[in-house]
């Protein structure tokens, strides 16, 4: 059980992550960024979005134990 809600949890984080990195990508574009520049603020917002879900799990993970 305990698997199978960690994968649930992990697929809603990667969709919340792509989601906030096309809506980053859109609003780049909107701004006037070239393609190039878009897709790297997309990367940016993506690998922050993961960066910050990994460092909240590891301090719940430190209070918890």
């Amino acid at each position: 059980m305990f698997v199978a809600v960690t994968l649930i949890a992990v697929t809603l984080l990667v969709v919340v992550a792509l989601l906030a990195a096309a809506a980053a990508a859109k609003l780049a574009r909107l701004d006037g960024a070239t393609y190039p520049q878009a897709v790297t603020r997309a990367a940016t917002t993506f690998a922050t979005v993961l960066t910050v879900a990994a460092t909240v799990a590891a301090a719940l993970a430190t209070v918890a134990s």
